[in-house]
């Protein structure tokens, strides 16, 4: 069976649903194509004992009226249908450490964030506001982060080290470790740029939400939106072959026979999986030597739990743990000694009642490594219990691991339990269909700033690239990759443009 049409986009992860309608908005006829039975990548939910969990995206920043989410969200005309649930102002995060019995918060808005970190460092309140200063100022420094059309930026920034920029901050280990607790959010380490703590962290500072029933909802609008448009979509259609002729991308064959021809392509699958399966026809070979050579962030384990009704409280933030102060750059090297060195906890509020959590999901560390023994297994079914026995045991011991941790925070938790499940890098490498189940796409490194920043065009005339393994992960930062990359086909000037007037008019009405 085949296909015609002006666009196709390999991949409904953000990135690919962003480009997705942004040039169908522009009248070009786009078809999507994923692999899995869900579309979204990092987007996904799944169901257990009738509680939504989320697979990656458990919070979003920059939501509010006039900020830069919101306003990528208004032109892609989803913001007003999106159900949201504002985080606690005082503190959407609280840092915690062993063996310390305070809880740091993370406050939104910036002076906000002074005021409340200060009642613990109250001889640092001149460094954290330099520290939020230097978080507006790095932003603003990245156009497309305020719209701006122009495309030179500052690259100086993007050699400073966020652990050097701390040092120099303040001498106060407990501040420093602090201020980067969150890196769970990017995969961070002592090589971390700068740039991608700021990028991350400072829209929660300006504001935090939860979405309601999961990030999903941004996955189902965004299709809604596409047919709208008159795109189509196309599930469990996974791409495998990709026809050339001379330096254009002609057209792309799946493994269910359907094959499908277009005037130009997107991909908005992991880099090194598209070079693979192209057999390295779109980029030079030193390119692809350059890509090869990146090393990618961590993947995760995570462990779900389905709470009995109405015995523990829901609370309105997310929790960072540290086993010690130097954790914070240490813990993504997963270390099997220490693990978990930090983990993250994210609550889901009850429908019934919403004084009451249905369900915590909390994330850790885990190298693909770990999992080595079952890499040739592949499963995007609920029932996992193909991978063998051996398989089973290597989760049961780990969840067990991680429960001593929450009891360690929550003595009570176990009375509270309904029932348990937990996903491995094999989990993620699966669903999302990264190499081996990284998170964010290549680790970036403040000494070779520029290695991983990866144009969206590529050898081939006719086909660009998407998503988190170009430029930065996270909703943000693949809408703004994605903004990119159709750029490069309609025209930044014009894109940003037709971006701000549509906003602007809809703003007035």
């Amino acid at each position: 069976m085949e296909f015609h049409h002006d666009i196709l986009i390999i991949g409904s992860g953000m990135g690919g649903l962003v480009s997705a309608v942004i040039l169908a908005k522009e009248g070009f006829d786009v078809c999507l194509i994923e692999k899995n039975r869900q579309f979204g990548g990092n987007l996904q939910t799944f169901s257990r004992d009738k509680t939504i969990f989320d697979t990656g995206v458990h919070y979003l920043g920059g939501l509010e009226k006039g900020q830069n989410l919101y306003l990528f969200f208004k032109y892609l005309e989803i913001i007003n249908d999106l159900p949201l649930s504002k985080m606690n102002e005082n503190a959407f995060d609280y840092i915690t450490f062993d063996n310390d019995e305070k809880k740091y918060p993370h406050a939104q808005e910036h002076d906000n964030f002074v005021k409340q970190l200060s009642k613990f460092f109250p001889e640092e309140k001149a460094n954290l506001q330099a520290y939020c200063k230097k978080l507006q100022e790095i932003c603003d420094d990245f156009p497309l982060y305020n719209l701006e059309e122009k495309e030179v930026y500052n690259t100086d920034i993007l050699s400073l080290n966020l652990k050097d920029y701390l040092d120099n901050l303040t001498d106060n280990e407990k501040l420093k470790s602090v201020l980067a607790g969150s890196s769970l959010l990017y995969g961070g380490n002592e090589k971390t740029p700068l740039y991608v703590h700021a990028l991350s962290v400072n829209s929660y500072i300006q504001s935090a939400w939860r979405i309601v029933k999961g990030g999903s909802q941004i996955t189902k609008l965004l299709i809604k939106k596409l047919r709208k448009y008159g795109g189509t979509i196309h599930k469990k259609t996974e791409a495998i072959d990709f026809n050339f002729e001379g330096n254009t991308l002609k057209s792309v064959k799946a493994k269910n026979g359907k094959t499908f021809y277009a005037n130009k392509f997107i991909s908005n699958i992991d880099l090194k999986t598209m070079i693979n399966l192209t057999q390295g026809k779109i980029y030079k070979k030193s390119f692809q030597s350059r890509v090869n050579s990146l090393d990618l962030t961590p993947s995760s384990f995570s462990l779900y739990l389905v709470f009995k009704p109405k015995t523990f409280p829901y609370l309105n933030y997310n929790i960072y743990h540290l086993k010690e102060e130097n954790s914070v750059w240490t813990a993504s090297s997963c270390d099997s000694k220490k693990w978990p060195e930090a983990y993250m906890i994210s609550f889901g509020q009850s429908k019934e009642n919403q004084q009451f959590a249905d369900s915590i999901s909390v994330m850790t560390y885990m190298n693909f490594e770990s999992v080595k023994e079952w890499e040739n297994t592949f499963n995007t079914e609920i029932d996992e219990n193909d991978r063998g026995k051996s398989y089973q045991k290597f989760k049961e011991k780990h969840i067990e691991i991680l429960l001593k941790e929450l009891e360690k925070k929550f003595p009570k938790i176990r009375s509270c339990i309904q029932s348990v499940y937990a996903s491995t890098p094999l989990s993620y490498r699966d669903y999302i269909y990264t190499t081996k189940g990284n998170m964010y796409g290549f680790q970036k490194d403040s000494d070779y700033a520029l290695k991983t920043f990866i144009s969206p065009k590529t050898k081939t005339s006719n086909l660009f690239v998407t998503g988190q393994s170009v430029n930065m992960h996270g909703i943000m930062g693949t809408t703004i990759g994605a903004i990119n990359t159709c750029s490069r086909i309609l025209g930044r000037k014009h894109l940003i443009s037709k971006i701000k007037n549509e906003v602007n008019a809809n703003e007035k009405l």
